[in-house]
């Protein structure tokens, strides 16, 4: 039989777990290049042999997605396979008329080929978008676990942006090995709150081998989604968020649909800045899409280290990356907290962007007045600096979840800005892990 040739679209994430779990030792399939897209610095690289396996001694090239029809042409593809998350139907649906236009069938592989079984119990915490609270969720659900003598190890969503061959599996237990794995901002994000709790976290590209590393070191295994994504394992609990501040988003972007017809416990996360009416609007909307789900609500609540330094102040935001750049928020956190302390005025940082910083407001022009935390790369790092000295403000107000002074110490006052889950009375997510945890036999 003649193999047929793959191209797979992807942003350095589900693009190689579809590779690792469908065509890596398939020969049916040849998968000729991957492209890449939504994440900067991760084209122009290549799916090391390592990772590869024995049909790819050579690995597999990466290449930008814009120079999608001219591989679909040149290497005679037959299927162009669609792996990566956040993305609107509209646009989803204009990219598979890209395909198809050129002949290739537009392929979209479901959860049953992709997610690997575990030997442990697995906890899935994902959503209908970007930016609508996971990172909380799972924060507040390791600490139920724990208080019910439960260890939880989390496994997140994966972000290999650097060298992959040396990114296949890694486990990050304390702030020495944030630095020993040269993390991004946007790694650091999601592990260094985890991280500050003492909670151990894996990521990595071969998720086989993450999934059986974590499994001898958790009783319950919680996966940490990434954007909009499904788990790349088989969940026992399949927790979704939904966002009242972007109501009808829950059914117009791919996959988040797909997480929430799925869910078995759907939260409407945020309602405490959410008009009463449009929160109630969406849990209807939930109960329509999905009648089978139990429906709870959640507060996220802001907090402030040094509220002061913001009242009556000239405050520059920067805000947690991906909710305002591909995650379509305008502002986040951080503009929330300046308003409710008092700042005077929140400085618009466009004029002093330089470099890269300045590219991402040129390529989200939605954004407000704020600066998305960036650092996929050293320079990028440096670039944000030079944007954040050059502002003119009294205070930096800084909603990233990461420690600022871990990368750079700005030359004014930083107050930063938390967020967690608050449960009211009866407490919906409590009872959930607690009616999950009798069903494993466990008090």
């Amino acid at each position: 039989m003649n193999e047929q040739r793959v191209v797979i679209m992807g942003a350095a994430g589900r693009d190689f777990h579809n590779f690792n779990t469908v065509f890596r030792d398939n020969p049916s399939f040849r998968v000729v290049a991957f492209t890449a897209a939504q994440i900067p610095f991760i084209a122009d690289r290549s799916y090391p042999a390592s990772l590869a396996g024995r049909l790819y001694p050579e690995g597999i090239p990466i290449y930008p997605e814009s120079r999608l029809p001219e591989l679909v042409r040149e290497h005679r593809v037959s299927k162009v396979v669609f792996a990566y998350s956040d993305i609107s139907h509209e646009e989803l649906m204009h990219t598979a008329s890209t395909v198809l236009a050129t002949g290739a069938d537009f392929w979209l592989i479901g959860p049953d080929e992709t997610m690997l079984p575990s030997r442990r119990p697995v906890i899935s915490v994902c959503a209908v978008r970007t930016g609508c609270g996971k990172s909380q969720v799972t924060r507040h659900l390791c600490g139920l676990l724990a208080e019910a003598g439960v260890k939880p190890v989390v496994v997140r969503h994966p972000m290999p942006y650097g060298d992959l061959g040396v990114e296949t599996v890694e486990r990050f237990a304390g702030f020495d090995d944030l630095e020993r794995h040269h993390c991004t901002i946007e790694e650091r994000e999601e592990f260094e709150p985890l991280v500050s709790r003492g909670i151990v976290v894996y990521a990595g590209v071969d998720y086989e081998r993450v999934l059986r590393e974590a499994e001898r070191e958790g009783e319950v295994i919680v996966w940490d989604g990434g954007n909009n994504d499904f788990p790349f394992f088989r969940p026992d609990l399949e927790i979704v968020l939904v966002d009242p501040l972007r109501p009808g988003h829950e059914t117009a972007y791919y996959p988040g649909e797909v997480n929430l017809r799925r869910a078995h416990l759907v939260i409407v996360n945020k309602v405490n800045a959410a008009p009463p009416g449009v929160v109630s609007h969406l849990e209807e909307t939930v109960r329509r899409i999905n009648p089978e789900a139990e429906v709870v609500r959640s507060a996220s609540l802001i907090t402030v280290d040094d509220s002061a330094a913001i009242a009556g102040k000239r405050v520059l935001v920067i805000e947690d990356g991906p909710t305002v750049t591909h995650g379509g928020m305008p502002t986040g956190a951080g503009y929330a907290a300046a308003r409710e302390f008092g700042a005077a005025e929140v400085v618009d940082p466009r004029p002093w962007a330089v470099g890269s910083i300045a590219g991402a407001f040129a390529a989200y022009p939605h954004l407000g007045p704020v600066l998305p935390a960036m650092g996929y790369r050293p320079e990028q790092v440096d670039e944000l600096r030079r944007t954040v000295e050059a502002v003119p403000c009294d205070t930096v107000v800084s909603a990233t979840p990461i420690s600022l002074e871990r990368l750079f110490r700005p030359h004014k006052p930083v107050a930063r800005v938390s967020y967690e889950i608050g449960e009211s009375p009866p407490a919906p997510l409590r009872r959930a892990v607690g009616r999950f945890l009798e069903s494993r036999g466990w008090e």
